[in-house]
């Protein structure tokens, strides 16, 4: 059950820093944004020392948050 929320809690991510940045991305670039957005908002989130619960709310909003970081930074180095 942990995978299925992580893959949904990735695709939500995704799919909202899509938006944020204007940028397009289907179901796949979604999901692949968003986990990878999860993982470097996890890492930014422990070296900020940031006291999270663990929540499904606190997973998204890291994610999201890591997801923006991770799709500026990719278009700053592509561009």
């Amino acid at each position: 059950m942990g995978w299925i929320i992580t893959i949904i809690v990735g695709l939500i991510a995704g799919a909202v820093a899509h938006r944020v940045l204007n940028s397009r991305g289907g179901f796949l670039g979604s999901l692949i944004v968003g986990l990878i957005g999860a993982l470097i908002g996890g890492e930014l989130a422990s070296i900020l020392d940031l006291n999270l619960t663990g929540g499904i709310l606190d997973r998204l909003i890291i994610a999201v948050l890591g997801s923006i970081l991770f799709l500026f930074l990719w278009r700053k180095i592509r561009s």
